[in-house]
């Protein structure tokens, strides 16, 4: 197997966590590079070495797709985390880059990871039924959802914050109350937002975000809330349009999201985190995503076996 070096990401946001040691090849440069809006070069995201001896005994997942082809689901509407291309399919952010790590200590480089975009809404409905064999895409990691899906990481942790019009008058979450506000079905934000102490007028559900932004943009909102790393990619993309109001007012693990009772292969991927992290590819991956936002990379979380 051969693993490419996959490629920075040109939009921006706030940060993420992972990476992993492992044996095996090495990844070639991948040729086809985004770059930051401004026009400057973006630092590459690091190649990761694919374990070709990989194995998780134990695992019912990791014996049906051994050899084959691991399916990863992400997002493909945040800049900075999980983005597709539109006109060349490729995946990029920090998000992505997580997966890729995971995926090489796993034993796949990236011709065997095939990429599924999924909706925040069904998630939990995509790891149950299979449809993923790993999920990483700002997925929060809480007790209610760890009564249907595995979790391991954290691998970053976020802050529920506000995207407004440059000139909005909202400062925080305490000048909500009559507005009305667009998140993404089936999301934590959403879910906090709707709390009668924001006495909001309006939640507004989406299936992705960048429906949201557009909603705000027209005037048909007045604010977008979700995770600040996410709010962070769209400010960039909408520069002296929209801003994020820089209160965060939750704290969001994002974890990597696996079927509930595959224990073995939760406490590989945990494995893999704390590799990366400590052989430096979680931080080279946040400055060559996350970080082109000029937020430094933070210190990683811990990760939290249950």
């Amino acid at each position: 197997m051969k693993l490419r070096k996959t490629a920075a990401v040109g939009a921006v946001v706030l940060a993420l966590s992972v990476t992993a040691t492992a044996c095996g090849k090495s990844g070639s440069p991948d040729e086809d590079k985004d770059k930051p809006k401004n026009g400057s070069s973006a630092p590459a995201a690091p190649a990761y070495k694919v374990n070709t001896a990989a194995d998780v005994k134990g695992s019912p997942v990791f014996d049906r797709i051994k050899g084959k082809t691991i399916t990863i689901g992400t997002k493909a509407d945040q800049p900075g985390l999980g983005f597709e291309n539109p006109s060349t399919k490729k995946r990029t952010g920090f998000d992505v880059e997580i997966a890729r790590m995971i995926a090489a200590d796993l034993g796949f480089d990236e011709d065997h990871i095939k990429w599924k975009t999924v909706v925040s809404a069904a998630r939990e409905t995509q790891i149950e039924a299979g449809g993923v064999d790993l999920y990483v895409g700002t997925y929060t990691i809480n007790d209610e959802r760890k009564k249907q899906v595995g979790f391991a990481g954290p691998y970053y942790i976020a802050g529920q914050d506000l995207l407004v019009k440059q000139d909005s008058s909202i400062k925080g979450p305490e000048d909500l109350k009559g507005k009305k506000v667009c998140s993404a079905t089936g999301s934590t934000p959403l879910k906090r937002i709707k709390e009668p102490k924001y006495g909001v007028a309006e939640a507004k559900a989406q299936d992705v975000y960048q429906l949201c932004v557009q909603q705000l943009v027209n005037g048909q909102v007045d604010a977008v809330t979700t995770d600040d790393a996410i709010l962070k990619g769209y400010a960039a993309q909408n520069k002296g349009k929209l801003k994020v109001v820089g209160k965060p007012f939750s704290t969001e693990p994002y974890g990597v999201g696996l079927k509930k009772d595959d224990k073995a292969l939760r406490e590989a991927v945990n494995k893999a985190i704390e590799a990366h992290e400590k052989n430096g590819d979680w931080k080279k991956a946040y400055d060559a995503t996350l970080g082109l936002s000029g937020a430094a990379a933070p210190n990683p979380p811990a990760v939290d076996r249950y």
